[in-house]
């Protein structure tokens, strides 16, 4: 693969070309190679990525003008530069295209969205006692990996029954080495405890074998219990043959809880999509060894005009980017350029990859399940889609904006006694919640006296707002930031806004608080309306008296979901911060002090607290610890 010469692409200093007559002028000096090709706008923003098994009459297409859909037309009009890369062959050109897409998520194209990695079980090699856990990532642990599964949930389902089915442990190998007795897990029979000797290393690694064996899909691992169990219980030992029964019910468990009888899909990918008001939804099952391993809905972005075969070849070519490739894919519609796809497919996996659009028997019946599944999937999007247009119309009005807000952004925050302080941000948008773009800040400041939520609520703000001033995507750009709180709250970020130089005015950012309000006794608690007999919020917003909102007012479901959104994630992102601050062990965070030495530590001074009193000829005492590093203990504890 190569880069096409400069010539190809350097325009005279002198002429400035754009849209079709830019295109016209890169033609006359494209090679008739395969390639591909990318549209820029005049900021240097990709518009399009294309691939073309002839660069030069691909690309001459755009630029005769006639022929094309309006949202072509747009493209071709924006078009202010364009870049080319040479590749060898068409399918080289593919994969290099799907790679461009997923990275720069061009305007123009077919992207997979809510793309991320999907989680699968390990069986880690690289300890004397392998541990069974659940992975999710880049495959740098040595070990067997089996996946992928469709979510986190439908992983912990399966290592719960392969615990009770196995023994396998699930520790860190750090709390595995520290074990003197063995565990709770043991205790529930779900661990053979080997930390402790109770089960010899050969005994464990049967286990281990057993395991690997059955996740690959080896029926007979379940056979071979089952003669164990019947010779237990010949040679009356009940108790080895009671604990066997178990184990062939939890991998019983695993086989009869699919939905779907997969026998003859040992392993494959379906894909089905369904497209309808200009909108798709691709349903995409795993199948592996025979179960089904759950499944996950995608929602790509693409234009009302784009056919069905065009998309699912497109949201495929990306979707195996990054990914294992299975050997068998199964489609609901033919992808476009079918045969090209499988072909780079093949290339990626390095083994011979099929696709097929099955037309009667088992594999039909599954395919058939896959496309009433994306079928319901869509018409739920679309059905929540409509609601949430309206909820956003309504907002809009009650708030006096002109148009509907495009991007809210929610913020609180959570502490208790100003300990373990995060700051929250949920965003909003047409397509409702936007998990993706959730973020929280960690409260840095030392100035902010324990419980100031109001300098909180500065810190977070004045981040955030530095963030968005430094960015150039208008994407991410807030029409409507709402904070959970008052008058107080509000004043916090009206100043942090005129600090960074944003005019809520000009600059087209609206900002709201909601509180609870008071009681007409003046005690705190939430508005009452006696009138309606509900319970109100108060908004409070710039320029405006705080008002109440009628306790059946569409707008107030929409801006209680989103304060207890915002409020559910900040305490979940504190729970987890205060969690870890508990777990800590200042030993942790010493340089040179590892699992070893801080397990002669602790057993030599009982505890963290009394390592932090010694000093540093007492720490000298320990095995493995030198004068050098005793003293790097001590300085660490005393400054």
């Amino acid at each position: 693969m190569s880069d096409i010469d400069s010539s190809l692409s350097d325009q005279p200093a002198t002429t400035v070309l754009e849209g079709s007559d830019l295109i016209a002028d890169h033609v006359k000096r494209l090679p008739g190679k395969p390639g591909v090709y990318r549209m820029m706008d005049g900021d240097g923003v990709v518009l399009y990525v294309g691939k073309a098994k002839n660069l030069r009459n691909r690309v001459s297409s755009y630029a005769q003008g006639r022929g094309h859909s309006n949202r072509i037309m747009r493209m071709i009009a924006e078009t202010r530069e364009m870049e080319f890369v040479v590749t060898s062959t068409e399918t080289e050109a593919l994969l290099l295209e799907a790679n461009l897409i997923k990275k720069l998520k061009p305007r123009y194209n077919v992207i997979l969205r809510d793309d991320k990695s999907f989680p699968y079980i390990l069986i880690a090699s690289d300890h004397d006692a392998p541990q069974v856990l659940k992975h999710r990532g880049a495959r740098k642990r040595k070990g067997d990996y089996f996946g992928p599964f469709a979510s986190a949930g439908a992983v912990n389902r399966t290592l719960n029954t392969l615990q009770k089915a196995f023994l396998l442990r699930s520790c860190s190998d750090s709390v595995y080495d520290a074990r003197t007795r063995p565990c709770l897990l043991h205790q529930i029979k779900r661990c053979a405890a080997p930390c402790v000797g109770l089960v010899s290393p050969a005994q464990y690694g049967e286990l281990v074998a057993e395991a690997r064996a059955f996740l690959a899909g080896d029926g007979g691992v379940q056979k071979a219990l089952s003669k164990e169990m019947e010779m237990a219980a010949a040679g009356l030992d009940f108790e080895r043959a009671a604990g066997l029964r178990d184990r062939i019910r939890a991998l019983t468990y695993i086989q009869g809880s699919q939905d779907i009888n997969a026998d003859d899909l040992p392993e494959a990918d379906i894909f089905a999509i369904h497209k309808d008001g200009g909108q798709a939804c691709v349903q995409v099952f795993f199948f592996r060894v025979g179960q089904n391993w759950g499944n996950h809905a995608y929602f790509p972005r693409h234009d009302r005009d784009d056919e069905v075969d065009v998309i699912l070849g497109a949201f495929m070519a990306q979707f195996y980017d990054g990914r294992d490739v299975p050997r068998l894919i199964l489609a609901s519609d033919p992808p476009a350029q079918c045969d090209l796809l499988a072909e780079a497919l093949t290339l990626k996996a390095s083994r011979k990859v099929e696709i097929r659009t099955p037309e009667r028997g088992p594999k039909k019946d599954i395919v058939d399940a896959a496309s009433l599944n994306a079928r319901e999937a869509l018409a739920r999007r679309m059905s929540e889609s409509a609601t949430q247009a309206r909820n956003l119309r309504r907002l809009a009005e009650v708030l006096g904006m002109h148009a509907p807000p495009g991007r809210i952004e929610v913020y609180d925050n959570s502490h208790i006694s100003g300990a373990n302080a995060i700051g929250a941000m949920v965003v909003a948008g047409p397509e409702g919640l936007e998990k993706s773009q959730y973020r929280k800040f960690n409260i840095r400041s030392t100035d902010i006296a324990p419980g100031d939520d109001f300098g909180m609520m500065r810190e977070v703000l004045r981040r955030r707002l530095a963030r968005l001033q430094q960015s150039d995507d208008a994407a991410a750009r807030p029409d409507l930031i709402i904070l959970d709180g008052g008058k107080g709250q509000l004043s916090a970020a009206l100043d942090v806004a005129a600090e960074a130089g944003i005019d809520p005015d000009t600059d087209g950012i609206r900002f709201m608080a909601v509180a609870k309000g008071r009681r007409e006794d003046g005690k705190g608690g939430k508005r009452v309306d006696r009138t309606m007999g509900a319970v109100g919020e108060q908004v409070v917003m710039p320029g405006r008296q705080p008002f109440v909102l009628a306790p059946n007012d569409p707008a107030l479901f929409f801006i209680q979901r989103l304060r207890d959104e915002a409020h559910r994630f900040a305490i979940g992102a504190h729970r987890a911060k205060r969690k870890k601050a508990i777990a800590a062990n200042p030993l942790d965070d010493i340089p040179g002090v590892g699992a070893a030495r801080k397990r002669a530590l602790l057993h030599h001074f009982g505890s963290a607290k009394a390592v932090a009193r010694a000093k540093a000829q007492d720490l000298a005492a320990v095995d493995g610890v030198s004068e050098a590093l005793a003293q790097r203990i001590y300085d660490y504890f005393h400054g």
